[in-house]
């Protein structure tokens, strides 16, 4: 089906949803590589006032990817519920937007309508609305989840304390989390980057882990972000795994080149509920994604990336995940050109999860050779905090020296905490305050060097028979 706007006399053709979407999303480097971006802001804004008057049962009606084609176009059809879409079925994709910024529709609403709103639905409503409506409609939308601590409260930013180190080394990997510890970060999960695939180091890494979080009785979890089949491998030798981690993407394609399918990623959910390690709740997944990941991987079926990250999202909420999380900067400025770009995806990323019920985290991030700086990953940090984000990195000074990208710090964690007066998870929180870590006004403590945590740091390095 083809669709067209007229725009000061000028006819614009658009030859199918596909293409429309394309020509409606903000301008990024990636879709101009990919050859699918607007050519001109006329064309963009017809694409836009075009995308406007789809109803959104269009979405339902004409797949981007045939559903024959592509296990991900399965999924968001065979798993749509009907009934939760009915209070929108009869909206346009613009009458949408407006429907979303109302005042009357609350947490409540959203929460309703969640499992009825396609990726497609979600990514084109995006591109319909400013940096501040994605702000104000992900702020509305209430996700919780939890293991052995609850993420996602209001009032709450919880964050992960990414420990990475470029040779896996045990004790620059456990002074890391200990410092990240006395600065209140972790109750997200504490998650390793491993530089090495070997079975026995990453064996390793989750003893060092599990003894830090079972010795200071601390209310988080742990992870070490390796592919899926090690994981798999690792549960069945007996290592302590509590969240089993994946990239996604949002075609059957894309993560065919990240080595996972849907069936995988079940096999992997059920080996880590049978362990039962949670406390508070059996959400055992962590997904991370990022804009550009199928159009680097020649996967993307010639959908926007914004609209290919969205679909990813439909594979995440099939397996309710403790935690999701956008790179948003990560694969670099052929996809996301510079800060611009980065704040407005990252927003992006974030609205489309919410608004489809998963608990999302951003990590706000560049490479070194983007055109980006501090200042931009300032800017989104606070509007993100400001939107309600569950959840984001904690890098011990902003720099992962293993993955060599600059990201959010410890100390960022703290300031937006301050700025936005948000706490940790409560039972984390209470944890901090039992340590001496955090006071009852959410202020970090001078610790000494008889402080529990540094005196404890020399037994947990033993080395793991």
């Amino acid at each position: 089906m083809s669709y067209q706007q007229t725009v000061a006399g000028v006819v614009y053709r658009f030859a199918d949803l596909k293409v429309l979407m394309a020509r409606a999303s903000p301008l990024r480097s990636g879709d101009c590589l990919a050859g699918i971006a607007a050519q001109t802001a006329t064309e963009h804004m017809a694409a836009r006032l075009c995308l406007a008057d789809i109803p959104l049962q269009a979405f339902l009606n004409e797949l981007l990817i045939p559903y024959e084609d592509d296990e991900i176009s399965r999924l968001i059809v065979d798993s749509h519920d009907k009934d939760a879409f009915a209070p929108v079925s009869h909206l346009t994709v613009g009458d949408f937007r407006n429907w979303l910024l109302l005042d009357s529709t609350g947490p409540a609403e959203l929460a309703a309508i969640s499992t009825g709103v396609t990726p497609e639905m979600a990514a084109a409503v995006c591109k319909l609305m400013r940096n501040q409506d994605l702000v104000l409609v992900a702020r509305k939308c209430r996700v919780n989840s939890a293991f052995r601590s609850t993420v996602g409260l209001p009032g709450r930013l919880s964050s992960r304390l990414q420990p990475n180190h470029p040779t896996d080394d045990v004790k620059g990997i456990a002074a890391a989390i200990l410092d990240g510890l006395l600065y209140g970060c972790g109750d997200a999960v504490i998650g390793i980057n491993p530089a090495s695939d070997s079975i026995p180091q990453l064996r390793e890494l989750y003893y060092l882990l599990d003894e830090v979080i079972s010795h200071y009785h601390i209310p988080t979890q742990s992870c070490v972000l390796t592919h899926v089949t090690n994981q798999i491998q690792l549960m069945e030798k007996g290592a302590p795994v509590d969240l089993v981690f994946q990239s996604i993407a949002g075609t059957q394609a894309a993560n065919k080149s990240f080595g996972v399918d849907l069936t995988l990623l079940s096999e992997a959910q059920s080996a880590a509920l049978s362990l039962k390690r949670g406390t508070l709740g059996d959400n055992v997944m962590y997904f991370e994604t990022g804009q550009g990941s199928a159009l680097s991987a020649n996967a993307h079926h010639g959908i926007d990336q914004q609209t290919c990250e969205a679909r990813a999202y439909a594979v995440a909420r099939q397996f309710s995940p403790l935690l999701i999380n956008s790179v948003v900067g990560f694969i670099g400025p052929e996809y996301l050109y510079d800060g611009k770009q980065i704040t407005r995806a990252g927003l992006e990323d974030h609205f489309c999860g919410k608004l489809l019920g998963l608990p999302m985290g951003v990590d706000i991030c560049y490479t070194n050779h983007a055109e980006a700086d501090q200042n931009d990953l300032d800017n989104l940090m606070i509007l993100l905090a400001n939107a309600g984000l569950t959840f984001l990195m904690g890098v011990p000074g902003g720099d992962d020296v293993m993955l060599n990208y600059q990201s959010t710090s410890f100390h960022d964690i703290l300031v937006l905490r301050q700025l936005c007066a948000l706490a940790p998870a409560p039972e984390f929180e209470q944890w901090l305050i039992k340590m001496a870590i955090m006071d009852a006004n959410g202020c970090i403590c001078p610790v000494a060097e008889a402080h529990p945590l540094i005196q404890g740091l020399p037994r947990l390095l033993q080395p793991i028979n």
